[in-house]
């Protein structure tokens, strides 16, 4: 399945949610609508995924969990903030270090709708507004 077909239906899947229940709830319910709304449409979508740390040839289980891990490809964490701080996207980018996977979102459901901020290639981040969708790509 190719990544750029994966990452619209979860922005899609991420619209349709944000649409029908507007901002401001927890993290968690956002969490169970959006693995609800792949996984009618067939994708794997694994919630809550353990990311180990691997550092001098051993592995460390630091509690580190990735929030929705969609067709093992896609990287998506969520967050139901003001706006996306730096340490947001570091954290998108060190999960996308971590686990080696080629993509991953950064989605914020405290926003009104959601704008695009698309890190590509190693590139430094734009500036992100108060609503918005991350793309973090390695």
């Amino acid at each position: 399945m190719e990544i750029d077909q994966i990452t619209g239906a979860i922005v899609d899947a991420s619209m349709r949610i944000h649409t029908a229940l507007g901002p401001g709830l927890l993290e968690s319910v956002y969490e169970a609508c959006l693995k609800h709304e792949l996984s009618k449409k067939q994708y794997e979508v694994r919630s809550q995924v353990w990311l180990p740390v691997v550092y001098d040839g051993m592995q460390f289980d630091s509690g580190y969990k990735i929030d929705l891990l969609v067709e093992d490809l896609v990287i998506v964490e969520l967050k139901v903030v003001e706006r996306f701080l730096d340490v947001h996207q570091a954290q998108l980018l060190s999960y996308l270090k971590l686990s080696r996977k080629p993509v991953g979102l950064l989605i914020n459901f405290q926003c009104r709708p959601p704008a695009a901020w698309d890190q590509k290639n190693d590139q430094s981040p734009s500036e992100s507004s108060a609503s918005s969708v991350a793309v973090g790509r390695t």
